[in-house]
């Protein structure tokens, strides 16, 4: 038997701005299409990694307090953030690492999120199920003590425990 030598095609990553990437992405979810994205950032810490975990992403469905949605705060400017308070149309916005808040209208709202992919898995942490609604309800709660649990995390947890 010979060995096969052809080389096995090698992967690219691409990087783009999320101004330029967006807008194509929600061109396509307004089309009915779903849009898996790999989340930049910290502001989604400590449950979400950076370069680590993916969202799922589909057209906006009827959001409510507690959503993570991917909203545009400013012309090209957007963030994946939990809903904390809807006030007419008013959107008040706070990712679960962030201390201060974000405001947008209903309409800024450009997708929801169904769900997770974390450490490297292939199963989907459904927005709609036990484990997010729980893990929500706790943390939408803590809000006062977060300065110090995000302290915690970044300056102690992360040295012991680096992400996957």
């Amino acid at each position: 038997m010979s060995k096969n030598n052809k080389s096995q095609p090698t992967l690219r990553k691409i990087q783009f701005e999320n101004s330029q990437l967006f807008p194509i992405i929600i061109s396509e979810l307004e089309k009915g299409h779903t849009a898996k994205i790999n989340l930049k950032g910290y502001s989604m810490r400590p449950f979400l990694e950076t370069e680590r975990d993916c969202a799922l992403l589909t057209s906006p469905q009827n959001p409510k307090v507690g959503d993570p949605v991917l909203a545009e705060i400013d012309p090209g400017h957007y963030v994946l953030h939990r809903i904390i308070s809807i006030e007419g149309d008013a959107v008040t916005l706070l990712g679960d690492g962030n201390l201060s808040t974000e405001h947008c209208t209903l309409a800024d709202i450009k997708a929801s999120v169904v769900g997770f992919y974390r450490k490297g898995r292939k199963h989907l942490d459904r927005t709609d199920g036990w484990k997010w609604k729980t893990y929500s309800w706790f943390w939408m709660r803590l809000r006062p003590m977060r300065r110090y649990l995000l302290a915690f995390y970044r300056r102690i947890w992360l040295k012991f425990f680096k992400p996957i």
